[in-house]
């Protein structure tokens, strides 16, 4: 080999590669870990009304470690999508000391299971999560097999928009282990919708249901609680002093007897 002149040049072009590499990974690592490049500042953006000063602040000690270059950035991503009701972080570094932290909160959109007080919330896009809110805070409840928030939040959307016409709203959307729907109404009537049919879908009953309101239950001079819309050419219902007359007509007088008195 040492009278190959191409092997010896070979042999020293590839010591010059490594040499090369070598002082560019000791250059690297002096810049990342220099302390003239300091981590300054770690920038917000968004609108946050769940997220706190204080849990922004916990997170930041936690995560926003070391240099501007040797700061982990999926680190600090992973520490601020801990938080309560954050959807979505994105992390990037911001020339020559910042590192901007771009949060997404959940937007509430009902409540998620049967027991109401729970602490699982559904937000705008189906997904689950679990998020503290007041009692105060007025939102539909839904309630499905599990994997279904994402189609009772699209369902929603369509029977509140046909429902629109009657100015009413659905306060609580129930998928059954069936997959049979049924909704209350912001009025407190519950519609039995049943399932999706080929000749008959379930948004096909519920506007049948709407244009012939009017005409039917809205003309009644009854408190109605309940009606059935599996029926192909009408409807069934329930009128609670029709099912419990003795306790209606009971009530009924007890008022009668206090208005004379008075």
């Amino acid at each position: 080999m040492w009278d190959n002149p191409d092997s010896l040049n070979g042999c020293a072009n590839a010591l010059y590669a490594l040499a090369a590499a070598a002082l560019i990974y000791a250059g690297a690592h002096v810049v990342i870990h220099s302390p003239l490049l300091p981590l300054r500042q770690l920038a917000l953006q968004g609108e946050l009304a769940h997220v706190t000063r204080e849990q922004v602040e916990v997170a930041a000690r936690a995560s926003a470690v070391g240099s501007f270059f040797s700061v982990d950035l999926d680190e600090v991503r992973r520490a601020f999508e801990a938080l309560p009701w954050v959807r979505k972080v994105e992390v990037r570094r911001l020339w020559p000391d910042r590192v901007q932290v771009a949060i997404e909160e959940h937007v509430a959109l009902a409540r998620w299971g049967s027991d109401t007080k729970a602490k699982r919330v559904v937000n705008t896009y189906g997904e689950v999560f679990e998020g503290e809110l007041s009692d105060a805070v007025r939102l539909p409840q839904f309630a499905g097999p599990g994997g279904s928030a994402e189609e009772l939040t699209r369902r929603y959307g369509a029977f509140r928009q046909a429902l629109a016409p009657l100015g009413l709203e659905p306060r609580q959307v129930l998928l059954s282990p069936r997959y049979a729907w049924q909704i209350r109404l912001s009025n407190g009537l519950t519609l039995e919708l049943g399932r999706d049919q080929l000749k008959e879908p379930v948004l096909e009953r519920l506007s049948r249901f709407v244009a012939s309101y009017a005409q039917t239950l809205g003309s009644l001079n009854r408190r109605l609680d309940y009606v059935d819309l599996r029926y192909p050419n009408g409807f069934a219902l329930r009128v609670p002093e029709i099912m419990h007359p003795g306790v209606e007509t009971k009530r009924a007088k007890t008022k009668r007897g206090v208005k004379e008195k008075a």
